[in-house]
C-alpha cells in the first residue's frame, strides 16, 4: 500500500510563521523597506496586471493569502509598491475576487501613498480568464503589459526596469520573462517509475513577471480563447503562437507565496534584506 504525504496539511508551520510575525521587530525596518518611492514617467508605456485572484486553499487560512502580512503591509501591497516604484509602469490593474474589491481596497491600496492610478479588475473562474480581465482594462496607449503574481511580494523595482528594458532593447522578442535555473535533479516518471533524468541545464523555473508586447498578448489570448486552449502562464500563450519569449535571470528569493511554509522563506529573505540595509 503507497502513502501519500501531504506537505500542506500542515498546522505546524502556520504556528511558526505566526511567532516568527510575532518575534521580530517589523517596526525596526528602515523606511526604504517600509515604502518605496512611487513615481510615473510622462510618457510611460506599461501597464502592469497583478493577478490576485486566488482563493488561497493551498494557504490554509480564510479569506486567503494576499492580505496577509509581513512587516505590517498585506503581501499584495509589497507587489504594487514595486511597481509604483517603475516610472515606466504608468497603470496597475489588480485582478481580485470581484466581491471583494472593496475589501482589497481598504486594506492593501488605500492606506498607502501609491502615485500610480490603480484600477481593480474582476477575476475569473482561472488564472488565465483573469489576466485576460485585467488587460481588458488596460487602454491601448501602452505598448507593454506586466503581468505579476500578487503572492510575489519581494519582486524588485530594478528586476521589472531589468525585465522591460530587456524587452524593448530586443526588437526581435516578443516578451520577457523572469526566471531562474533549475537546481534540483529531475526526474521522468511513468506509473509511479522513474523512466529518464533530463539534463537540468536546460529547465528554468519560470517565475513573474512576464512582459509583453501588448498587441501580440492580446492576439494570443484571443486565439486561446478561440481554440479553447488554457495554458500554464502567460508565456505559453505567446509561445504557441511562435512567439520569441526571452529568458530574465531573476533571485530564487522572488519567492510565491503559495503553502504556509513558504511564509517562513518570505520572512527570512526579508529579514537578510534588513540586514544588508535594505539591498
Amino acid at each position: 500500500m503507497t502513502t501519500t504525504i501531504d506537505p500542506v496539511f500542515t498546522p505546524e508551520v502556520l504556528q511558526a510563521s505566526q511567532l516568527i510575525e510575532e518575534s521580530f521587530d517589523w517596526g525596526s525596518l528602515p523606511q526604504e523597506m517600509v515604502g518605496l518611492q512611487g513615481k510615473v514617467d510622462k510618457k510611460a508605456q506599461t501597464a502592469a496586471i497583478i493577478l490576485a485572484g486566488g482563493t488561497g486553499e493551498r494557504f490554509g487560512r480564510d479569506g486567503g493569502k494576499q492580505l496577509v502580512e509581513i512587516a505590517g503591509k498585506p503581501i499584495l501591497t509589497w507587489s504594487a509598491e514595486a511597481f509604483d516604484a517603475v516610472g515606466d509602469v504608468g497603470l496597475i490593474v489588480v485582478v481580485c475576487p470581484e466581491e471583494r474589491q472593496s475589501e482589497y481596497l481598504v486594506r492593501a491600496i488605500d492606506p498607502f501613498p501609491f502615485v500610480t492610478p490603480i484600477v481593480v479588475a474582476p477575476a475569473g473562474p482561472t488564472r488565465q480568464e483573469s489576466a485576460f480581465s485585467g488587460l481588458e482594462f488596460v487602454p491601448e496607449q501602452f505598448e507593454y503589459v506586466a503581468l505579476h503574481d500578487g503572492a510575489r511580494p519581494l519582486v524588485t523595482p530594478e528586476l521589472i526596469e531589468h525585465t522591460i528594458a530587456t524587452l524593448k532593447g530586443n526588437v526581435d522578442c516578443d516578451g520577457a520573462v523572469v526566471a531562474h535555473p533549475a537546481v534540483d535533479t529531475l526526474k521522468v516518471i511513468e506509473n509511479g517509475f522513474i523512466v529518464g533524468t533530463p539534463d537540468r541545464r536546460v529547465f528554468w523555473n519560470a517565475q513573474t513577471p512576464q512582459v509583453f508586447r501588448a498587441g501580440i498578448y492580446r492576439r494570443a489570448h484571443a486565439s486561446a480563447l478561440s481554440d479553447g486552449f488554457v495554458g500554464t502562464d502567460d508565456s505559453s500563450l505567446i509561445e504557441r503562437l511562435g512567439g520569441r519569449v526571452r529568458v530574465v535571470e531573476g533571485k530564487r528569493d522572488n519567492i510565491k507565496l503559495t503553502v504556509p511554509e513558504d511564509y517562513l522563506l518570505l520572512a527570512a529573505a526579508v529579514r537578510q534584506r534588513y540586514a544588508q540595509g535594505g539591498e
